[in-house]
């Protein structure tokens, strides 16, 4: 396909850097902590079913994680609930938001070549306003971009929105993550262009069924295969 575009989103959490395995390894504390209330699975599923009921109230991002481990291990405790163990959930979250900023393999390299080729740069990214830009900042990739967006949903009103704002035309747009819900199926909806690149862990709120009826998009294993697409 003929180069169509000028401007490259990145998806942050996943794309750029690890972010989902640390969300795992939580879980897996939660579960050990509450064992006496049930199986792993039933409480990964009572923890899944609570977050999704409360991004509506807390958006994404491991603020709502927090309240959302918290307020599972009330419900399945049936209120009774030890303060030590609330406290620990509490600190559970708190080490997720101290986690390091271990940036994906080529990232800071793929970065620099399209900068460096003319592409103008922005992230797009959905989640706690501070937590993202502490990673943000962390990460040490803030200097490649033109723009930085935090949204609290990523749908096809966010992204017609941002590209009115920067008054980016559809079809010069490519958008670059690891999930098709937010990163690639909202974006071909407007008429802008999108990359898949799937990280082996992903949240179960972002799997999409019936993937064979989505077109028009590349998938590459990892970001560094993005010069198989455009001319860097």
């Amino acid at each position: 396909m003929e180069k169509k575009f000028k401007w490259i989103g990145f998806d942050a959490d996943d794309t750029l850097w690890e972010n989902e395995p640390y969300f795992r390894e939580a879980e897996r504390c939660f579960c050990e902590l509450l064992k006496e209330y049930g199986s792993e699975e039933e409480l990964v599923r009572s923890l899944l079913d609570t977050e999704i009921g409360n991004i509506e109230y807390y958006g994404y991002g491991i603020k709502g994680f927090i309240l959302s481990l918290i307020e599972t291990g009330l419900k399945v405790s049936d209120g009774e609930l030890p303060q030590s163990v609330v406290n620990k959930l509490i600190d559970l979250g708190k080490e997720l938001l101290c986690k390091p900023v271990v940036l994906l393999d080529g990232v800071e390299e793929v970065l620099i070549s399209l900068v460096n080729a003319g592409y103008r740069l922005i992230v797009v990214t959905k989640g706690d306003l501070l937590d993202q830009q502490r990673k943000l900042q962390k990460s040490g990739l803030e200097k490649y971009f033109h723009h930085i967006e935090i949204v609290s949903e990523k749908n096809e009103d966010n992204y017609r929105k941002l590209l009115g704002h920067l008054d980016v035309d559809p079809k010069d747009f490519l958008m670059v993550g690891n999930s098709l819900k937010s990163d690639v199926m909202p974006v071909l909806g407007i008429g802008a262009y999108a990359v898949h690149v799937p990280f082996h862990t992903t949240w179960i709120h972002e799997h999409v069924d019936n993937v064979d009826q989505i077109h028009h998009y590349w998938e590459i294993e990892k970001i560094a295969e993005i010069h198989k697409i455009l001319d860097v």
